[in-house]
């Protein structure tokens, strides 16, 4: 796996999505409350962009007339038919026995834990401030490398 920061976590607004590339890979990048979800940005159903859709809760009927809100602020609608995405699996909610988009790990890191290892600068440690929304991707030979001046950098650590 590896790291790659995509976004100043405090920068990034609640309900907020974006589409970022990284690694050759369009992502749908999500914060809901106070966390950060990644996913493949292309829906598996009809092919439209995830990152063009809405954020919101699902809701469930046991009838004609009674339906209640299960999910709150998780569930990714997709802009062309409505099937709606669990953010935090990339299950889909509107055919959950077959269908679902990609999900990646994805966390706020402090900047300081994004430098590892012995580099210093007149004996001082470097620190990087604020916090930083950090991407974990399975490495392929397949994928090109990210484009200089992308939104996205890699991280020295691979896991």
């Amino acid at each position: 796996m590896t790291r790659y920061v995509v976004a100043e976590a405090d920068a990034f607004l609640e309900g907020e999505i974006r589409r970022v590339e990284v690694a050759g890979r369009e992502i749908c990048l999500v914060r809901a409350g106070d966390e950060f979800f990644a996913l493949m940005d292309r829906c598996p159903h009809g092919g439209a962009r995830l990152s063009g859709g809405r954020l919101g809760g699902a809701v469930e009927s046991d009838g004609p007339g009674h339906y209640r809100l299960c999910r709150r602020g998780e569930m990714l609608k997709c802009p062309w038919h409505g099937w709606e995405y669990d953010v935090r699996t990339g299950q889909s909610w509107s055919d959950p026995a077959s269908t679902r988009t990609r999900a990646y790990a994805t966390r706020a890191v402090a900047g300081g834990e994004l430098v590892k290892g012995p580099y210093v600068a007149d004996t001082v440690p470097i620190e990087v401030e604020g916090r930083y929304v950090v991407v974990e991707l399975p490495d392929s030979s397949r994928r090109r490398a990210a484009a200089p001046g992308s939104e996205s950098r890699k991280t020295s650590e691979a896991r």
